[in-house]
């Protein structure tokens, strides 16, 4: 007899704070406080058995009564190695044995080591199932399977949920914390082991055998050898081995014991764990034969942090998390299980207490299904069906829904079967009950989808005889329906067996290959209830081990062919032959609905390198970047073909010769129709139905299979790797249309439609899913839908490097594509997929299923919803179809819009669902976007209109157009003249240099209102020359004092011209919709919005013009590369506005405005509020324009200087003026639009744009009160010609004036400023033409400051002058092309030129002790005014990481960076053959004779993490030669003894780890952490960490990082308040842990009185993580000048303020 297996009840007692110091509320844990206790063994009926066990560590969490500082103390850290993602779980398997494989044949030597191997698998779960795969009989131990559902899990809830988890199985490594004793040896896991969790039970004392015992402070707990982690994302398969000499548990018993637990699972796990692995559910689980006690829990728990005890480290502790679903076997006899196992009666009895023969049946139909995994039944209302409804009620397994409506509740059905992959069953009276089913079971048919009918029916003889609800049921939905069986009417003269097998041979039919409906029709006689009748037992002959089991009566087998080793064979070779030589293809992704497809397609992407394009239904397209700028081997996403197939041009363009679609329908009607044009090719499609799905009649090689199998034989094919020229066009395009499409929907102020399907994209996480509804929503989605950036954390540790993205699962009803059902459908979505669910549906289809709301109001096992209603009160999409064109429209409304004034609200009203009204994009955006506090579902309508939402369609698709007209244009011109560089359309920089210079003015300019007499101007010319020899010139000039001055930019275009050299530049620039800001990120790594605005005005001026250059064009010509057309010309010239100072008498100032009339000016632009009172400014635009009379536009610039009463007193007296408009009247910008309304004057927007640093799209928002007419826009203070462009295009769409306006610049600057207001001009016609406004007005812009310039840059004069064909004063175009193409400049205003600053590398020999010294030096810049600056790298880096700094700042001091000993070309000789250490005192003492050797004066010293930290130490200990210091991330050490203890072993372990497995995987791991998250994100990440493998001397970095250790260097927490030199504490915005260490750094020196003579402050770098100076070089340039400064000024303030006492003494 088989020994009893027994379940314990374990109390979980909170980890007591007493033991983490330092240790807040905030992160306590609720635990059960009901325990059970088993003081002693329990009774074992055999021997007790060992179990094996891996190496046993200690305790997972230090205390004072853990550690002792006399202990011996060891910490492991785990070397993890990540291997790309794998196919399937069984090739995740393989791939880790192999890299196990080459470990054995390449074994570690040393003695011990922590290793895990993990791969990325897909997502679906699939853990449970491989858990109940595993034989009972099982030796090894433990093995558990860890539910993560956290919403009341049960029993039951396994079946409804299919929850993610936790399968494991071994123990690679056990933690055992014994209440008592205490041992001298300690050996602990590293909290720095990524990705590591433990799993166990506190409060028990588990030696390894068949004895367990309860315990108070004891715990067991393990991390198995083969873990499948499953998460919403990625699933996440892992190794681990652990091996420990001294723990007399070697490396070769820990591969021993990996083996026997590899060999095991790869033995039982079926290929792809099957697609229906449901229907072995309930068997699976009843082999787990234990009697379970409640409550118990079990722990897992990930980066349980040691050091985290000290406030100085400023780490926490992580999440301790509980589970109440498990099932775990630490033995064979000792088995914890909770909410796993199955409490219903035998079914044995349950048949045999039936009332009646009907009811046997019914309850045996209900129960096979059960066993089949069928348990969520929709139950409609009705007699005949009584009995399988109470049988499908009554059952323990069972979740039923109820609905009045049949078609309501079949169309549930269907969207559960999209959500959980397996069918719904449906239960249903007769009559025309069963018909409603109809229009759900064609749309299941057609979509694939499995699903269960079973109608009750009219026994036989009330057939045709006129009986009540008796009509023909038999094949009553005819080829729509894959197996239709009539049972007979219950009898007991029939076998039960009869319905089980037929019931097991419809599920099997439901899902095959060609899944879909299947019909069981039901008769029954009465009686309908339960009133009891004679039946004979008989009927259940043959029963009896059915009856003993839980599984089903027949189970179906398919035998699976052998693997290949990789070898395909038969037909598919053919199409592999056909991809491999394949030059133009395309990847074409339709409708998928599991995940494990839509990962093969990603993988099949990515190997395949294809342009791909997704439907909105594959999963892919709604899709989060993991990277946000173009990797070379990643996929490139086509996501708007559609619109770019708008364009003639690129529809020519479009030629394929292999096209593989796998998936289902496309939504696109564009993409279909040129597939057609380009046929013929071949056209590979791929879907595992056997069904023909050719519309066209394009398919050449059909393949039957499911995508992981076709891309399995793909990707063992290994085709070769390449990009065609059309790759690179196609790309281009789509970059081009979606930042065209994001512009024009964020300016559109107004909520539209299109709108709506942009946003739904961003509120979309992994932990939501998108339910589409047909006719608009679909279409409008698939075309203006987009990706964003929003991944998790485990995508971003698992899949960057790998994989492009996450998807997001979407799905809708496109079998047949009707708009009934929709509503409930996504409620069986929801059920079924077990996510949050966004719905989008019409008003008409919203209106046509209203009895789903009913089923919505049931809220039955799901998540809330948020279904999204459009509604604009009729069918909006006839009137985007041609019979709109030529219908009347009375007949247009009534039978084809079916126009409605039905109130959504009151409907939810009636059914009491939560109603919310949304009117504007902030409404809509707080309500996707704003976490619900409520937990309910909600219905948010949106409301337009049918005819606005044409137009807005009409609109989208005209600018789409145009954006691929252009874009293809500068493609084509590019291609002809140039060739291409890796099918990418680039030009590479090959020098770079900046002049400063500095003009004359004949006048002070109006900018200054001070009396200083400033008559010159200062800025740089900088130049940039293409690798071909082109140049292109651009002028940075600084306007704003406060915000940027002459040595700041300065410093910036030093940095700029670093990062230029050698740099790629994309054809697609000129399209400024966002290519600059893409590229700059990129390509030079750095944001945007980081760089001065006038300095990226001359960057983008350089670009353009040497652009143009290259082209032999201009910078209007590669700005508007299309030809004429549509009578759209080239404008010769562009009107200029006059600027008048208004000084003097009225009389006076209108008699100069009289001249510049005289001039040909037809624009004046009189500056204003400069006199005492805003009456006097008025006394002088009345004079003005009674002399210069009511042709001349008149402008006034009050530069936001008055209050609004003094403005309106100046609105009210020059109302009759007739002012074009008046620039900023207001000091407060929120009384703008007060002061429009109540002076009636228009007004235009100078300063207030200043201020738009980001999203000035949104900030816009705010001024489309039509008493705005105008922007006036300087680029050099906005931003450069791509932002000026972005706001000059939403002016113009918003039907206000787009002016240029100069800020005094050169004659170069304003060449280009005239070109770039006539491209604005010709946009302006464009857009007026598009919108059948009529013909643009020219604007006069505000260039008139050439008037200033005494002298210019250029040699050659600008030409401004008046117009001999308009008669008015114009810039011309060829004169200004002229001057930018041929630039001839003036060197008599140069200053001085820089080709960027030289780097001095030497070596200086430092002596310490008995040790010398080789110290590697990078100096750049002179000694300013005795500034030194020292610079000090971070662990892994070198002094190069600091040139680009140390060159932004070489005009303010001398800058020195070094190789910290140990580190890059550092090296270090004894004297006696002794090992040097690399102590904090050491180094310290070296860079101090290091700096008495560079300068007898002080320095100012920066650090960098390690660096900080060295850099505080020696500002503190050496205040004689440090004047002050930049701490950089850094920290001043561990205070707490046991946390300095755990960090200094921990340190050992990771040198040891970097000398044992080399420094490539020691980078692969340090870079890994969590501290790294915002570095990993940036464009430069691989080449910065391929830097950090260039160090002479590897046992040297090791040594030093086990030296320097902040465990072992003292701490400096007490020596902070006696600081007595300036400190400044610089810390990354994303840093959080830093970001505390250095508030707190600033409490504690803030408290020392010396303070108060020196400098001390933080820092937040905007933009940063921990990586402050890799991250945004260009802000921590300005902090570093900026604190430079303070101290200079504050040394020579101290010095003056010792001066009299020095005199006092000597007297």
């Amino acid at each position: 007899m088989q020994s009893p297996c027994y379940s314990f009840l374990l109390s979980n007692p909170p980890f007591l704070p007493s033991l983490i110091p330092g240790y807040t509320s905030r992160y306590s844990f609720t635990r059960r406080t009901q325990r059970v206790s088993f003081p002693k063994p329990l009774p074992l009926s055999r021997s007790i058995i060992e179990v094996a066990q891996g190496a046993q560590f200690d305790g997972l969490i230090l205390s004072s009564d853990d550690v002792n500082e006399d202990d011996e103390l060891t910490v492991q850290v785990c070397v993890t190695r990540t291997l790309p993602p794998a196919l399937t779980l069984e090739l995740g398997l393989e791939r880790i044995m192999e890299a196990v494989d080459e470990l054995k044949t390449n074994p570690p030597k040393s003695s011990s080591g922590f290793l895990r191997f993990q791969v990325a698998v897909p997502p679906r779960a699939k853990a449970l199932f491989w858990f109940c795969s595993q034989p009972m009989t099982s030796s090894e131990f433990p093995v558990f399977f860890l539910s993560k559902d956290t919403l009341d899990p049960s029993y039951k809830s396994l079946y409804v949920k299919e929850p993610h988890g936790v399968f494991g199985i071994g123990d690679a490594l056990s933690f055992l914390h014994h209440s008592k004793g205490h041992s001298s040896i300690k050996t602990f896991l590293s909290d720095e082991s990524a990705m590591v969790t433990a799993y166990g039970f506190p409060d028990i004392d588990f030696s390894g055998n068949s004895s367990v015992y309860s315990e108070d402070g004891s715990s067991y707990f393990f991390v198995p050898q083969i873990e499948l982690d499953e998460h919403e994302e990625v699933s996440i398969l892992a190794v681990t081995v652990a091996w420990n000499d001294s723990l007399s548990y070697r490396f070769e018993q820990a591969i021993s014991s990996y083996e026997k637990s590899i060999f095991q699972v790869s033995c039982h796990v079926c290929p792809s764990l099957e697609d229906h692995w449901f229907k072995h559910l309930k068997s699976s689980l009843a082999k787990l034969a234990v009697n379970e006690i409640h409550p118990v829990e079990m722990e897992h728990m990930a980066f349980v942090t040691f050091s985290g005890r000290d406030q100085g480290d400023a780490k926490e502790l992580k999440n301790i998390q509980s589970s109440c679903q498990f099932h775990c076997k630490l033995s064979s006899d000792v088995v914890f299980s909770n909410n796993m196992l199955n409490q219903e009666p035998k079914v044995s009895n349950s048949l045999k207490d039936q009332a009646n023969i009907n009811a046997v049946w019914a309850s045996a139909i209900i129960e096979e299904c059960t066993r089949l995994g069928l348990t969520y039944f929709c139950v409609a209302p009705g007699s005949r069906s009584s009995h399988l409804a109470i049988a499908a009620a009554n059952h323990p397994l069972t979740t039923c829904l109820a609905c009045f409506d049949e078609r309501s509740l079949a169309f549930h059905a269907i969207g559960y079967a999209k959500g959980s992959l397996k069918p719904a069953v449906i239960i249903t009276s007769s009559g025309t009950a069963v018909s409603n089913l109809l229009p759900a079971v064609v749309e299941a048919s057609e979509d694939f989808l499995p699903m269960l009918l079973l109608t009750a029916d009219r026994p036989p003889e009330l057939q045709g005889v006129g009986a009540n609800q008796a009509i023909n049921q038999i094949n009553h939905f005819g080829s729509f329906v894959r197996f239709f069986f009539n049972l007979p009417p219950p009898t007991d003269l029939i076998p039960v067996r009869m319905v089980l097998t037929t019931i097991d041979s419809a599920l099997h039919w439901a899902t095959g290959s060609a899944c879909g409906p299947v019909h069981l029709n039901c008769p029954f006689r009465e009686p309908l209830d339960g009133s009891p009748t004679n039946w004979s037992f008989n009927c259940l002959n043959g029963l009896d081990m059915w009856m003993s089991n839980s599984e089903p009566f027949t189970k179906y087998f398919q035998v699976q062919s052998l693997k290949s080793n990789g070898e395909t064979t038969g037909q598919i070779t053919e199409v592999l032959q056909v991809i491999k030589e394949a030059k133009k293809g395309l990847l074409l992704i339709g409708a998928i609905h599991t995940e494990d497809e839509i990962w093969a397609s990603l993988l099949l992407a990515k190997e395949l390198m294809w342009p791909v394009v997704a439907d909105v239904l594959s999963g892919v397209r709604l899709r989060k970047l993991s990277k946000p700028f173009l990797e070379k081997w990643t996929p490139v996403f086509i996501d708007h073909l559609d619109h770019a197939l708008l364009s003639d041009s690129v529809r020519n363009l479009i030629e394929f010769d292999v096209v593989i679609q796998v998936g289902s329908r496309v939504t696109s009607k564009r993409v279909s129709q040129v597939l057609e044009k380009c046929f013929p090719f071949a056209y590979i499609l791929v879907d595992k139905h056997p069904c023909r799905h050719d519309p066209s009649h394009l398919v050449t090689h059909r393949v039957q299979s499911n995508i992981v199998q076709f891309a399995d034989c793909v990707l063992k094919s290994r085709f070769p790797w390449r990009r065609s020229k059309l790759h690179g066009h196609l790309h281009a395009l789509d970059g081009a249309i979606a930042r065209e499409m994001s512009f024009e929907l964020a300016a559109e102020c107004s909520l539209t439609e299109p709108y709506v399907a942009h946003m739904l994209s961003k509120a979309l996480t992994s932990k939501s899913a998108l339910f589409i509804g047909n006719s608009m929503p679909i279409r409008d989605v698939d075309m203006y839908g987009c990706s964003s950036g929003n991944y998790s954390h485990v995508v971003d540790m698992m899949l960057s490097a790998e994989l492009p993205c996450q998807w997001i699962q979407v799905t809708g009803n496109r079998g047949a594509s009707g708009i009934d059902g929709l509503l409930s459908s996504a409620t069986g979505f929801a059920v079924g997929c077990k996510k949050r669910v966004v719905c989008v549906v019409g008003d008409i289809s919203f209106l046509h299923d209203t009895n789903g709301l009913a089923i919505l109001k049931q809220r039955i096992a799901r998540k809330p919803m948020t279904i999204l209603v459009i509604n604009n009160r009729g069918g909006g999409i006839f009137r985007l179809l041609p019979i709109a064109k030529r219908t009347e429209p009375s007949v247009l409304n009534q039978y084809f819009y079916t126009s409605h004034d039905i109130s959504i609200e009151n409907l939810c009203l009636a059914h009491g669902v939560k109603y919310v009204h949304v009117g504007t994009k902030s409404e809509l955006e707080e309500t996707l976007l704003e976490p619900s506090v409520e937990e309910m579902d909600c219905i948010v309508e949106v409301e337009s209109s049918i005819d606005a939402n044409a137009i807005v369609h009409s609109t989208l698709e005209s600018f789409a157009r145009q954006a691929a007209n252009n874009s293809l244009a500068i493609i084509s011109a590019s291609s002809v003249l140039h060739p291409m560089m890796d099918n990418l359309l680039l030009f590479q920089v090959s020098g770079t240099q900046y002049s400063r210079y500095r003009v004359g003015l004949c006048d002070r300019p109006t900018i200054y209102s001070d009396e200083s007499s400033q008559f010159h101007r200062e800025g740089f010319i900088l130049s940039l020359t293409l690798e071909d020899g082109s140049i292109g010139c651009g002028e940075v000039a600084p306007l704003d004092s406060s915000r940027e001055n002459l040595m700041d930019v300065e410093g910036q275009l030093q940095l700029i011209l670093h990062l230029m050299k050698g740099a790629k530049i994309s054809h697609m620039l000129p399209l400024l919709n966002g290519s600059f800001s893409s590229w700059i990120w990129s390509e030079l790594g750095i944001t945007a919005s980081s760089i001065f605005p006038s300095v990226r005005c001359g960057l983008e001026m350089a670009l353009l013009n040497a652009m143009a250059v290259r082209h032999d064009s201009s910078l209007l010509g590669i700005l508007h590369y299309q030809k004429e057309e549509n009578g759209c010309v080239q404008p010769h010239s562009v009107p200029i506005c006059a600027l008048l100072d208004s000084e003097g008498t009225p009389s006076e100032v209108a008699y100069v405005a009289r001249k510049l009339v005289e001039e040909g000016f037809s624009a004046i632009k009189l500056k204003v509020a400069r006199r005492v009172n805003s009456v006097q400014d008025a006394l002088v635009l009345q004079e003005v324009r009674r002399v210069v009379g009511d042709q001349i536009e008149l402008r006034a610039d009050a530069n936001c200087r008055w209050t609004f009463e003094e403005a309106i007193t100046f609105g009210l007296l020059v109302k009759k003026c007739n002012l074009q408009y008046i620039e900023e009247p207001v000091q407060n910008k929120d009384d703008l639009i007060r002061f429009c309304e109540e002076s009636g004057l228009p007004v235009a927007l100078d300063e207030t744009l200043d201020d738009f640093k980001e999203c000035p799209l949104r900030m816009l928002a705010k001024y489309t009160h039509p008493g705005v007419v105008a922007v006036v826009i300087k680029p050099s203070v906005v931003g450069g010609f791509e932002n000026a462009a972005l706001i000059a295009r939403w002016a113009q769409q918003h039907g206000k004036m787009a002016v240029i306006s100069a800020a005094y610049e050169s004659g170069l600057g304003l060449s280009a400023y005239i070109l770039f207001a006539s491209y604005l001009e010709m946009e302006n016609v464009k857009t007026f033409r598009e919108r059948k406004q009529g013909i643009a007005p020219l604007v006069a812009h505000g260039l008139g400051t050439y008037k200033w310039l005494n002298e210019d840059v250029l040699m050659n004069s600008l030409r401004i002058s008046r117009s001999p064909y308009s008669g008015v004063v114009e810039g011309f175009v060829a004169d200004s092309s002229k001057n930018l193409k041929d630039v001839k400049i003036n060197n008599d205003v140069i200053v001085r030129t820089s080709k960027g600053v030289l780097v001095r590398r030497y070596e200086l020999r430092v002596d310490v002790d008995r040790f010398s010294h080789f110290i590697r030096i990078h100096e750049v810049g002179q000694n300013v005014e005795g500034s030194v600056v020292l610079f000090l790298h971070g662990f892994l880096g070198t002094g190069e990481e600091w040139i680009p700094i140390m060159k932004g700042i070489s005009g303010s001091a001398r800058c020195i960076s070094v190789d910290i000993p140990g580190h890059g070309s550092s090296r270090v000789q004894s004297h006696a053959s002794e090992t040097p250490t690399f102590s904090m005192e050491m180094i310290a003492e070296a860079l101090y004779k290091l700096i008495e050797q560079i300068t007898p004066g002080k320095v100012t010293i920066v650090g960098y993490s390690m660096g900080a930290r060295i850099a505080l130490h020696m500002a503190l200990r050496f205040s004689n030669k440090i004047e002050g210091a930049i701490v950089v991330s850094g920290s001043p050490g561990i205070k707490d003894p046991v946390a300095r203890k755990v960090r200094s072993a921990t340190d050992d372990s990771k040198a040891r780890m970097m000398v044992d497995h080399g420094l490539d995987i020691f980078v692969e791991n340090w870079y890994n952490g969590g501290l790294w998250k915002s570095l990993r994100s940036h464009p430069n990440f691989r080449k910065i960490v391929a830097s950090r493998l260039i160090h002479d001397d590897v046992h040297s970095v090791a040594k030093l990082l086990s030296d320097l250790s902040s465990g072992r260097q003292p701490s400096l927490w007490e020596e902070l308040a006696d600081c007595d030199t300036n400190i400044s504490l610089f810390f990354g915005e994303k840093d959080i842990k830093f970001k505390k260490i250095a508030t707190m750094m600033y409490i504690e020196m803030s408290k020392s009185k010396k303070s108060e003579n020196h400098i001390i402050e933080t820092v937040e770098i905007p933009e940063a993580g921990h990586a402050v100076h890799l991250e945004s070089p260009l802000r921590l340039i300005l902090a570093l000048r900026k604190f430079l400064t303070s101290v200079r000024k504050n040394s020579a303030e101290t010095d003056l303020s010792q001066t009299p006492l020095l005199a006092l003494k000597e007297t």
